[in-house]
């Protein structure tokens, strides 16, 4: 018979430490961003050299999450998350005291690692503290606007502690922010005893896992700077495409996997990891995009860059804690994903009619807006189903698969996209350029660059129609406060029994 566990007195407070965390590892890979070109000047980086600053955290992130997960159910989602963050300030303060490139690039590396811990410990944790249902819609709502608006979060607090203070400061801050979650974690964090993970850890899964995420994310890396047919790209791709069909084959053998294929072969959530994914690739390309237009284009300052993006912050917010909140639990998740994902590709088609001499109340603003409605409505309940009826075991490597599903998108859409931008910016100035010196004019520059922005923000409008469309027809879910399983999916286990049940 299932056994549900009285609910933590303390669930709510610890929510508020766990989204502190969960912001820290967001807005660290944007706040970094704003920050990046006084690094370089100080510190001498080259230009070859840059883009490792962003790199060297994201493949140790998006490489080793799975691995984190797995630990998190193995070790304690607690443990694992104050591990995380202790070693995360640890890594920040390493990276703000750099004196040369080696010593930045490893620090970052580091972050990296200790975010693949940190990641899915917190989403985990939220899984199994928030066991009624009205309770995980409000908890999972607040969860999932941090998760979606923590990037924009960086882009403002990036501008605003390199323009007064320093670009150390950007990592310096995460000191305070890991700081806060410790003491919270301590206080008021009590994971509940069931639900470890106490199996063997899969040693040839997790070097297969590892090695074939960090291939996919540094191909694409690659594909960015070196292009899609240069013979490194392609192999990365290839050894990526074996390393994790070699990945799969194992898992589907061993008998304590690192990632059991039940977790990804339910259609719910199998759903859920392809359309977040999909829709992520347009999110990030938009913050790509809409950065270098605002400065280069319309001559914002970095902090004006950041503050520029607060209406689509708020959106998110009201998205997830108001209107995916208040529906969650009398709808079901695919009509809120779909219908999210529509609206925000409504505000990439208004985003992508910038011009160079564009209004940001007319175009930017309403596009922004529509943006964070459409994302907050469809990740909360995303962020929620995803590890909703999962075995308690595997809470913390369900909750890893959604992060990794988002950090492989936002490579991905990093790379496509400005590939996409640069080509149709090529093409534009190929058949409009008319003598040599049209290349020094300002205005020409600025009309090619904004054409490539807004072809790909068109693309970027198409992934997420493609990311509703999978997520009306992949997801079938009953509404998640209803016993019944969902509708013609007879392999979903007990899809409203909260994941400590037993």
């Amino acid at each position: 018979m299932p056994e549900t566990l009285k609910p933590d007195p303390k669930r709510w407070t610890a929510l508020i430490f766990i989204a502190i965390a969960q912001l820290m590892v967001v807005l660290d890979a944007t706040v970094v961003n704003i920050a990046l070109p006084s690094a370089q000047a100080d510190l001498g980086i080259s230009d070859g050299n840059r883009q490792w600053v962003v790199t060297a955290y994201t493949l140790a992130f998006g490489g080793l999450l799975l691995f984190g997960g797995r630990v998190a159910d193995l070790w304690g989602r607690k443990n694992t998350f104050i591990v995380g963050l202790f070693g995360f300030a640890a890594a920040s303060a390493i990276g703000g005291a750099a004196v040369n490139t080696s010593m930045l690039l490893g620090a970052r590396a580091l972050q990296g690692v200790f975010g693949a811990l940190l990641a899915p410990a917190a989403l985990s944790l939220l899984a199994v503290m928030f066991t009624d249902a009205k309770e995980r819609a409000k908890a999972f709502g607040i969860y999932g606007a941090i998760a979606g608006a923590g990037a924009a979060v960086g882009l403002i607090l990036g501008g605003v502690l390199t323009e007064y203070l320093n670009w150390r400061w950007a990592l310096f801050v995460n000191i305070a922010f890991a700081a806060a979650a410790i003491i919270g974690a301590g206080l008021f964090i009590n994971e509940p005893a069931q639900g470890r993970n106490r199996n063997r850890l899969d040693v040839p899964g997790v070097i297969l896992a590892s090695a074939g995420l960090v291939s996919l994310v540094y191909g694409f890396s690659r594909a960015e700077s070196d292009g899609w047919g240069a013979g490194l790209t392609v192999g990365l791709f290839v050894a990526a495409g074996v390393l994790l069909v070699a990945f799969v084959l194992v898992e589907s053998r061993v008998k304590a996997p690192l990632l059991p294929l039940r977790v990804v072969t339910e259609r719910n959530r199998g759903g859920i990891y392809l359309s977040l994914g999909l829709a992520v690739i347009g999110m990030f390309g938009l913050f790509l995009f809409l950065t270098y237009y605002l400065q280069t284009v319309m001559g914002y300052s970095a902090l004006k860059s950041g503050f520029a993006f607060l209406p689509m912050v708020a959106g998110m917010i009201v998205g997830s804690t108001q209107i995916g909140t208040r529906l969650m639990l009398r709808v079901r998740p695919r009509y809120l994903m779909a219908p999210g994902f529509l609206v925000a590709a409504v505000g990439m088609g208004i985003l992508a009619q910038i011009k160079v001499d564009s209004s940001y109340a007319a175009i930017l603003l309403p596009g922004l807006v529509l943006m964070g409605l459409g994302m907050g409505t469809a990740f909360m309940p995303a962020m929620s189903l995803a590890t909703h009826g999962v075995r308690p075991e595997d809470a913390g490597v369900a909750s890893a698969m959604v992060n990794t599903s988002q950090q492989v998108g936002g490579s991905i859409g990093t790379a496509l996209l400005n590939t996409l931008a640069a080509s149709a910016t090529t093409s534009w100035i190929t058949g409009h350029l008319k003598s040599p010196g049209d290349l020094k004019n300002k205005v020409f520059v600025n009309e090619a660059a904004v054409h490539g922005y807004s072809v790909a923000i068109y693309w970027a409008m198409g992934i997420l129609l493609v990311s509703a469309v999978l997520a009306f027809t992949l997801i079938n879910a009953s509404v998640q406060n209803n016993p019944e399983r969902a509708e013609g999916d007879e392999s979903i286990e007990d899809v409203a029994v909260p994941v400590i049940a037993h």
